[in-house]
């Protein structure tokens, strides 16, 4: 673990302030600081559940962690149900399914909100740890690229469900947990920085900053920092850095707010308008998601209608056994390694991993997140996994479960405030990517450098993330690159049994599509 910049990013010298121990203090690799916390006597009994004095934190900072991640993520809510409608189906019907049918936009709005909020809190109360959940990005593309393709709505969400008991049962008997230690520190420090560039780059797509363009990606509009909402983004990239860098509280969720206020007033004058018009027009100097406009109604009737509506082996029966497994693999590997990753990357952000870059009682965790998927796709919006904008609130003072219980509750309010939800832009989220972004990647001095037989796994970790899109793509190549160099230099005892398990069954993973077009 890199030292720490700043009170709002969990100081050294705040914790110092605080009653942080000595072998605590700014300097200290992660792997020799300690991860159990100073023996310190808890003030209360939420204090001692939660081990809030044990993890050098506060009341304040849990909450303001809290309220920093849900800020950061509530995007899900409205961009979950764009992604899942706006595939064509038959007839070019966008979000229809193969037999025609069309998810409800407002009632995938609100059981993602649902959803969020309680798999969070129960994260918060049984993993104790600041991970929270939601619909997972990717997979839910995925999921609707085969219910516009190949199944049904209740049928692809019947797979989901069944990829989440499977990844449920591995955790229950321990594979799970085992998979994640076996994984060498080496690349663990690797999937950290990576997922420091991979949030970089989320957050520079979500502002509008790098775009699809000719013959990869461009800058802006037409080279050009173009139109107010990309003014937005870099107020607010440039005020958090000020917050961060002179060690203000709550930088990060001062920035979303101050940059959230600005952009209203800007909307409410310019008239901006959103990037994509409902009519199908293309603005680009628009909003990227939601327009910072003060709604109209601020409180929703929720639409809870898909709550159930999955069918667990119609798949089967429609495209066969062998096909439907497949499916049910390809997802459950991104889910299985998306949150390795995720876990990972927010435990460092933290100095909440041991000195094997392991964090201590996971198993809870991983049970949680195990569910969630069978859960989001019991709700027929995905599957919900440990999202990677937790660290965000790791880097704001999170360190326990009391911010997830927090940011769960916030979504349980969101459920019923979606029209109030949608005034927070991406652009005023996305800086705080950008700068978690920043205090992760610093990570990478922890690499070792002299061993290209260790370097290049890690480069293809790191590399692949941001340039895929993909923490998962990353893992894997990673993994698969790690056994066969360490195999290459006659160090195979080096490798972990279970890092053959794992790098078999990430070369099953990249070679679905021909197996796929085979079956």
């Amino acid at each position: 673990m890199p030292e720490k910049s700043s009170p709002a990013t969990g100081s050294a010298d705040a914790g110092a302030d605080e009653g942080t121990p000595a072998d605590v203090v700014a300097g200290a690799p992660s792997a020799h600081r300690r991860t159990d916390g100073p023996h310190v006597r808890p003030k209360n009994g939420l204090d001692r559940y939660f081990e809030i004095s044990a993890r050098r934190s506060t009341m304040s900072r849990e909450l303001r962690g809290g309220l920093t991640t849900f800020f950061t993520m509530a995007y899900i809510v409205v961009l979950n149900p764009i992604i899942l409608t706006s595939i064509a189906g038959p007839g070019d019907v966008p979000g229809a399914d193969v037999d025609g049918t069309v998810l409800p936009f407002g009632s995938i709005a609100a059981v993602t909100a649902l959803l969020a909020g309680a798999l969070t809190i129960l994260m918060g109360v049984v993993g104790r740890y600041p991970f929270a959940l939601a619909t997972g990005l990717g997979i839910n593309a995925i999921v609707a690229v085969f219910a516009a393709t190949q199944l049904s709505w209740p049928e692809i969400m019947g797979l989901v469900v069944l990829e989440g008991l499977l990844i449920t049962v591995l955790v229950l008997t321990g594979f799970r947990k085992a998979v994640f230690e076996a994984i060498p520190a080496q690349l663990k420090t690797a999937i950290a920085v990576g997922i420091g560039f991979f949030l970089t780059i989320i957050g520079l797509v979500d502002a509008g900053i790098i775009r699809p363009g000719n013959p990869l990606i461009s800058f802006g509009v037409g080279g050009q920092l173009a139109g107010w909402p990309m003014l937005v983004f870099v107020v607010g990239l440039l005020l958090m850095s000020v917050l961060v860098v002179r060690r203000v509280k709550g930088a990060l969720l001062i920035g979303i707010v101050v940059t959230t206020l600005i952009a209203i007033v800007i909307e409410a004058i310019a008239e901006v308008g959103p990037r994509f018009g409902a009519d199908g027009a293309v603005n680009d100097r628009g909003w990227a998601l939601q327009v910072p406009a003060l709604p109209d109604d601020v409180v929703g009737t929720p639409d809870f209608s898909l709550l159930g509506n999955f069918s667990l082996f119609g798949a089967f029966e429609r495209i066969g056994v062998l096909a439907a497994l497949l499916i049910v693999f390809s997802i459950m590997i991104a889910d299985f390694f998306d949150t390795v990753g995720t876990v990972t990357a927010v435990g460092a952000e933290g100095e909440l991993l041991n000195e094997k870059r392991n964090l201590p009682k996971s198993q809870p965790v991983l049970l949680v997140d195990s569910l969630a998927a069978a859960a989001g796709g019991a709700g027929s919006v995905s599957s919900n996994t440990t999202y990677i904008e937790s660290t965000a609130g790791v880097a704001d003072g999170a360190r326990t479960g009391l911010a997830s219980i927090v940011t769960g509750l916030l979504f349980l309010v969101a459920v019923f405030f979606t029209p109030l939800v949608a005034v927070v832009p991406s652009e005023a989220a996305a800086p705080a990517l950008v700068i978690v972004g920043a205090l992760m990647i610093s990570q990478i001095r922890y690499l070792t450098w002299d061993d290209m037989s260790l370097v290049i796994p890690a480069f293809f970790t790191i590399a692949l993330m941001p340039f895929t899109f993909s923490i998962t793509n990353g893992i894997g190549a990673g993994v698969i690159s790690f056994v066969l160099l360490r195999l290459a230099v006659g160090r195979r005892t080096d490798v972990h049994p279970l890092m053959w398990v794992i790098a078999v069954m990430f070369l099953v993973y990249f070679a679905l599509e021909p197996l796929q077009q085979l079956l």
